[in-house]
């Protein structure tokens, strides 16, 4: 196919992409320039198209995958904008100041709740914590491997529930 017969292939079938980017963008401004773009990589990619084929369902799938990427990208990107003299970028998630108070209680209730599991999970628990491998805590305590990797997955799942209440 001809360059000048897909140009017209092309102009004589764009028309219906219009209301398909206004029900995607939900934005007239937004639409005109996602209906900009198909158009652009439908030129581009122009040696893509198969000849023969449905050529609205080509250039539908060409807007929904431009739709899409655009999408995921703007979700990506978690910055605020500063109209500040400097012009600065800030990042959403912004340091919190921690409570001192706050935070010794929840340590105190942490280290109750590992003081309340039961001793066949609690050691194992604590070697973990300390930092010892899986294989050194089954050596140290003379148990199977996957006995202490299901005490110390247990010992989570009890420590999650306790401390989930406060």
């Amino acid at each position: 196919m001809s360059t000048l017969e897909f140009n017209q292939l092309l102009v004589n079938n764009a028309e219906f992409l219009k209301p398909f980017a206004i029900t995607l963008t939900k934005d007239s401004e937004a639409a005109k320039d996602l209906f900009q773009e198909t158009l652009y990589r439908a030129l581009a990619n122009r040696d893509k198209y198969n000849v023969g084929t449905n050529i609205k369902a080509w250039l539908y799938t060409i807007m929904r995958n431009i739709f899409i990427n655009n999408y995921r990208r703007k979700a990506k990107q978690n910055t605020i904008f500063d109209s500040s003299p400097n012009d600065f970028l800030l990042n959403r998630n912004q340091a919190v100041i921690p409570n001192a108070a706050e935070g010794n209680l929840r340590i105190k209730d942490i280290q109750m709740a590992i003081h309340n599991l039961p001793e066949i999970f609690r050691n194992p628990f604590l070697l973990y914590f300390d930092g010892f491998k899986y294989h050194e805590i089954a050596d140290m305590l003379s148990e199977p491997l996957g006995t202490i990797k299901s005490r110390i997955h247990f010992a989570r799942k009890l420590l999650k529930s306790q401390i989930q209440a406060f």
